[in-house]
């Protein structure tokens, strides 16, 4: 079989990930040091013979897991901001060191490498959408910048690999999503609003609720990811995220809706640098991988819904 190396692998993404390739005929070694992800997300695969784990920080070296690896996903990073704010340290750490680490595997194994990068890179943006050649507009000592910094050195980090040493790699920047396997305390919309309505809260809006949004399901994602992996496109970067944008109100509104909850909207003050658009243009993964988001967003949140009132027991 394939081996697969994939770091954070048992975080919300990464567990989707690992349950694809799998089911691929694939086998997987999940390296996790699970400062945000949780072994409950790969427990169902845990007796799969074709699965390892490894609770490791990739920051302390990975050469002594044995290979070789065909393929490496590098998906450990912290990604909400509660997240990352709470961890910025951990998280410039993982951009920086840990992705070197996981590109000297790939570089030693001639394995095909895969950063999971950002929307982020992108900051807040002066141009809508958002293309893959835009450089971006980011507050580099920002209080988000411990994420966006992290990821653009990855970038960086990944191309001088390529460059240098003839890694061959792939790029993918994953606009937002959501799904099943999201924690209760993400810190992010999907995961705060639906939470908040089944256990009848005051649902959080952030300003005055018009900062937009787009919303892509997980498996809609990951297959994006696949393709891009299994893509023969070294160097390039090519967005993943539904070019479907609506504003955090409209998406408040539409939880209350599904939930049937009898919550209130309510607002609160703006985060320092928080986006005020988020949406990609996905022509380049239309046009190389054949790709786009097939999960229209009310069959989506209802999975979700699904999922929160599971965790939640309401």
């Amino acid at each position: 079989m394939p081996a697969i190396l994939i770091t954070g692998g048992s975080g919300f993404i990464g567990s989707h990930l690992c349950d694809k390739l799998l089911s691929e005929g694939h086998s997987v070694t999940c390296v996790d040091n699970l400062i945000t992800g949780s072994r409950k997300n790969v427990s169902h695969i845990a007796g799969n013979p074709g699965f390892r784990f490894i609770e490791r920080d990739i920051v302390n070296g990975l050469d002594d897991i044995k290979g070789p690896f065909d393929l490496v996903f590098h998906m450990a990073s912290p990604a909400s901001p509660p997240d990352y704010l709470r961890h910025p340290i951990e998280t410039l750490l993982t951009g920086s060191i840990g992705t070197h680490k996981t590109l000297d595997v790939a570089t030693r194994d001639k394995s095909v490498f895969l950063l999971a990068s950002t929307s982020e890179v992108y900051g807040d943006p002066e141009i809508h959408p958002q293309t893959e050649t835009y450089w971006g507009n980011v507050n580099s000592i920002g209080p988000r910048s411990c994420y966006d910094e992290a990821k653009r050195y990855a970038e960086a980090a990944t191309m001088a690999y390529h460059r240098s040493r003839g890694t061959d790699i792939r790029i993918v920047r994953i606009f937002n999503t959501y799904g099943p396997r999201m924690r209760v305390n993400d810190g992010r919309a999907v995961a705060n609003f639906i939470c908040q309505a089944l256990q009848g809260e005051d649902i959080t809006v952030y300003g005055d609720g018009s900062q937009t949004r787009s919303l892509c399901f997980v498996s809609d994602l990951v297959e994006g990811i696949v393709r891009m992996m299994k893509s023969g496109s070294p160097g390039v970067p090519v967005n993943l995220g539904n070019p479907v944008e609506m504003t955090m109100l409209e998406l408040a509104e539409m939880v209350i809706k599904f939930t049937g909850s009898k919550s209130r909207i309510i607002h609160n003050s703006l985060p320092e640098d928080d986006p005020k658009k988020r949406k990609p243009d996905i022509s380049r993964a239309r046009e190389s991988l054949g790709w786009e988001p097939k999960v229209k967003l009310e069959e989506g949140l209802m999975k979700t819904i699904a999922y929160f009132r599971a965790e939640l027991g309401v």
